[in-house]
């Protein structure tokens, strides 16, 4: 199964890199200036564009935030049906490696709106890169207890409790309990 995975994740990787060319020309851009919208290195984004590169969750939020597109636009894999199983989809990990995301469905044709899963490890926090303004989150507690903050105000949510707000707000993941915390998190982007 792992040598799937890898290769699933290679796969993945080199589309990834082939989109961000394509859509970068699209919007005729050159490196330098998609590094000066996005805050990402010229290297970096040639790195990802080549497939040479499996970039964090972090860069890719900057890219597709800089280019004013949903995250799954470059997150795609080209299959006709696309079946989710838990653990086996692309999964991108938090700086510390106890915040981790598995893409559930993509989409090339622009999409407005993502599903993934999210993995949060015990006693463990994530503060994301703000989101696409005008976006909004979904995030339900599918497993443990999660302190949950948004802005200044902190949200108890556990299992199946579920939570709404503007995604560029400034949000805080805090896995409370002793077990790895399952989240599904849905982010709908304005049309």
């Amino acid at each position: 199964m792992k040598g799937l995975e890898d290769e699933q994740t290679r796969k993945l990787i080199q589309q990834m890199g082939g989109l961000l060319r394509k859509i970068r020309s699209e919007q005729k851009l050159s490196l330098e200036e998609l590094a000066e919208k996005t805050g990402v290195s010229k290297l970096t984004l040639g790195k990802i564009e080549r497939g040479e590169t499996n970039p964090t969750l972090g860069v890719v939020w900057k890219i597709t935030e800089g280019l004013s597109i949903p995250l799954t636009r470059i997150l795609v894999m080209d299959d006709h049906v696309d079946l989710s199983r838990c653990g086996e989809g692309f999964m991108i990990y938090g700086p510390d490696q106890t915040w981790r995301v598995e893409t559930v469905f993509r989409n090339t044709d622009g999409p407005t709106m993502e599903i993934y899963r999210a993995f949060l490890e015990p006693q463990a926090m994530y503060s994301p890169e703000p989101h696409h303004k005008g976006a909004m989150e979904f995030v339900t507690v599918m497993r443990g207890n999660i302190s949950f903050k948004v802005e200044e105000r902190v949200y108890q949510l556990k299992q199946f409790d579920s939570i709404k707000f503007e995604a560029a707000s400034k949000h805080l993941y805090k896995n409370i309990g002793e077990e790895e915390a399952v989240l599904h998190v849905v982010v709908r982007y304005p049309s």
